[in-house]
């Protein structure tokens, strides 16, 4: 993928993260956590951490406003500042920022599931962006193809041990890459590792090995599809299959999931509702890989089924799927936070896009 797309997808998230300041970061996360804020009401948010002066205060905004990362409306006044998107799920933040306040002090953070996040489910790509990723994106099957069955059959193992070790990784396995291979192509359990780790990597190989047999099926998903294949992650993992009748906590964050199974039932129904409305396979996608650990429909294993529910579409549609490798868990696990908190899925949006540029780059070749 050419560097000018790669550019264009993570301009705003090398800003945020490189030149705002600490104050400046705080007020771009103060804004793009309310529905509209005044300057008073900014600098109001301020005063315990960083008293401001007004002017002090106007070059601060007018920074935010330079770069491109907020807008303004109205004047005088009525003047409010806003998030830069239209879509208020493609609000960016600074998020190491965010992330220095422990979770009952985050500013803004959402508690509970907002069922308004399935109205915004929709253009999070602009139509440039998915031109210029389809056209550059290789095609799985033609690739595939125009290697020898021995190097396809070499190439599949390398992508499965490297996906099943850091989806697992990203679950707190300690699994090594080099003993994960070892387990998938000589069936060697490593030593000191609990016979759950090795199940959690065993269960990725052939989940993965059941969404590439069945590809086709995922043009259009159900529930039925869905909890079969939780059911391949989780097996032997003592861990309940079908949808959770219980609530659950989350390590890390104030938000709780739905906790009654008539609601997940309905976040579900409306989940794959729009999904299968959805007409763009990399929209699909990312809102799987969004959406079923925010939902967290089931008692455990809810962000590992995303990321293989996520490549089952991908490949439904011809995309090379995701190994993940490349990503830092802690990356992954805060744009999954801030997700829950501020349902913002911009920092999701480009984990998603540079691992399906790291995929293009070096997998079945």
């Amino acid at each position: 993928m050419p560097l000018t797309i790669r550019l264009n997808m993570i301009r705003l998230s090398c800003m945020i993260d490189t030149n705002p300041s600490p104050r400046q970061s705080r007020i771009l996360n103060f804004i793009n956590s309310s529905n509209g804020a005044s300057r008073s009401e900014i600098e109001g948010s301020l005063r315990d951490n960083y008293p401001i002066s007004k002017p002090t205060l106007v070059r601060d905004l007018d920074f935010l406003l330079d770069a491109g990362l907020i807008r303004i409306v109205g004047k005088g006044k009525n003047t409010k500042y806003f998030h830069f998107s239209i879509n208020p799920l493609l609000k960016p933040f600074a998020i190491n920022s965010y992330f220095d306040a422990e979770p009952d002090e985050r500013l803004g953070a959402k508690k509970t599931f907002d069922f308004h996040v399935f109205n915004n489910l929709r253009d999070l790509f602009s139509e440039n962006e998915l031109s210029n990723i389809c056209r550059e994106s290789k095609s799985f099957i033609k690739e595939t193809s125009k290697l020898s069955h021995d190097i396809s059959k070499r190439e599949l193992e390398r992508f499965i041990i490297e996906l099943s070790w850091k989806s697992s990784k990203i679950e707190g396995n300690t699994y090594s890459l080099l003993e994960t291979e070892a387990l998938i192509k000589e069936n060697r359990e490593a030593e000191g590792k609990s016979k759950e780790e090795t199940q959690m990597i065993i269960n990725h190989k052939e989940a993965f090995d059941q969404i590439l047999r069945d590809k086709d099926s995922f043009k259009e998903i159900n529930l039925s599809l869905i909890e079969q294949l939780h059911n391949a992650l989780v097996k032997n993992l003592s861990i309940s299959a079908g949808l959770r009748k219980q609530a659950v906590g989350i390590t890390g964050t104030v938000y709780k999931p739905l906790d009654n199974e008539h609601q997940i039932r309905e976040a579900m129904e409306k989940f794959i509702n729009c999904v299968n409305k959805t007409h763009y396979p990399l929209e699909k996608a990312l809102i799987v890989n969004s959406m079923i650990p925010y939902i967290q429909p089931f008692s455990d294993g809810n962000k590992r089924t995303g990321r293989m529910l996520t490549n089952a579409i991908l490949l439904a549609y011809d995309f090379y799927p995701l190994s993940y490798r490349s990503v830092s868990e802690d990356e992954f696990k805060k744009a999954l936070i801030l997700f829950y908190e501020q349902n913002s899925i911009y920092h999701l949006k480009s984990i998603f896009v540079e691992q399906l540029v790291f995929a293009n780059k070096n997998y079945f070749k």
